[in-house]
């Protein structure tokens, strides 16, 4: 990695090659190779599930500059997969909680945390300042705004992705090797692909995938062994299976292709049609909404409803509010004759978004009295009963 001529050299100390000592003694590292680790500057965006154990290994190498970039505060849903937090980090920052592990862990590296969401306006200064990113982010306006920056600063992206048993791992924007949208050109229609809140995520999953974008990372850094560039690693935790797709840069690709048409970022939020962070619109009209309070009063005052729940059967074990009429989102369209367009209905789900989605699917089926509990269940439990498990 490029360093700055007029600085001292760097060295280490006794005290560090003994830490690195396991190291020292592989021909394939040895001195010149941990003195690299110990040059290179790496940004690791998110210290969730994939950032855990990215964050815990590239410190205990010997990464001598890591950069974590997170906004968010520990919650208790973390702890199933976000190994760097504990128990007692609950309401507290990520970044303070990671940043006090990994200091634990090798107080010989230096640590930036930056606590802001990464965006537009402000990529590009943070990214500029390291030689490699690792995307541990799971939303899909971060990872394009990431890619492109990656592209048009010229640093490597390391790449990882999660959703319940399944991971995928590459190296993207390295040398010739393709980009993030040479593999998918277009993001998802919004809403359609479940995030991890929605659809789960096994907890050791992020382990594995983290891991391997942390090996891929340490290898770029020495400039050993053959990188993930040009070839998407697929996981399947179920069947314990690794298999291989080879990737190919679009020569006609908006960003890294021969004539790029993106040459500085966009609004990617826009792009990816979600609203941006801290201007959430709502998830479906008002007049579409009714809150938890208001159905309680209902089923006080004994009005006559049908309440249904959208969610999964596995999900109804969990919690589930009284009297509900239970077809999961997938099955609607085909079961839908089991509702009455008479019937005042009032859809519910864990957060709110899928039964937005019901509501949105029955009133262009001339359903016309059918409202979504907004916050779902999860806000039944915090606004009216609080012994309800959240989840």
């Amino acid at each position: 990695m490029a360093t700055d001529v007029f600085a001292p050299p760097v060295t280490l100390s006794n005290e560090e090659i003994l830490r690195y000592s396991r190291h020292l003694i592989m021909p394939e590292v040895a001195m010149g190779g941990q003195l690299k680790l110990k040059q290179a500057k790496v940004l690791l965006i998110g210290a969730g599930g994939l950032g855990s154990p990215l964050g815990l290994y590239l410190a205990a190498a010997g990464v001598g500059r890591i950069g974590l970039v997170d906004f968010d505060v520990v919650d208790y849903t973390n702890l199933q997969r976000q190994i760097i937090h504990r128990t007692k980090d609950v309401g507290r920052r990520k970044l303070d909680s990671a940043i006090e592990r990994m200091t634990d862990i090798n107080p010989h590296i230096r640590l930036d945390g930056y606590e802001a969401a990464l965006t537009s306006e402000n990529a590009l200064d943070v990214i500029r300042e390291y030689d490699i990113v690792v995307d541990g982010t799971d939303n899909f306006p971060t990872r394009y705004l990431v890619n492109d920056a990656c592209v048009i600063l010229g640093k490597p992206n390391v790449y990882g992705s999660i959703f319940r048993f399944e991971g995928q791992a590459t190296v993207f924007a390295y040398r010739d090797g393709p980009c993030y949208r040479c593999l998918y050109p277009e993001p998802p229609p919004a809403g359609l692909v479940p995030s991890c809140a929605e659809g789960g995520v096994l907890g050791i999953l992020p382990g594995t995938i983290g891991v391997i974008q942390a090996t891929e990372t340490v290898k770029l850094i020495l400039g050993a062994g053959e990188p993930l560039v040009g070839r998407l690693l697929l996981y399947d935790a179920l069947a314990m299976r690794f298999r291989e797709l080879k990737l190919r840069k679009n020569r006609e690709c908006p960003v890294c292709g021969d004539n790029p048409t993106i040459r500085e970022l966009i609004d990617y939020n826009e792009f990816c049609g979600v609203p941006a962070i801290g201007h959430e619109a709502p998830s479906s009209p008002a007049e579409w909404e009714i809150d938890p309070v208001e159905v309680k009063k209902k089923y006080d005052s004994g009005d006559r409803f049908v309440l249904l729940d959208v969610r999964e059967p596995h999900e109804l074990q969990i919690c589930r509010l009284p009297n509900s009429k239970d077809i999961p989102l997938g099955q609607l369209p085909s079961r839908m004759h089991e509702l009455d367009t008479a019937d005042e209905i009032v859809a519910v789900c864990k957060v709110g978004q899928r039964s937005a989605r019901a509501v949105g699917f029955l009133r262009q089926a001339g359903f016309r009295k059918v409202k979504n509990m907004r916050g779902g269940t999860n806000l039944w439990a915090e606004r009216v009963d609080p012994a309800m498990p959240r989840y």
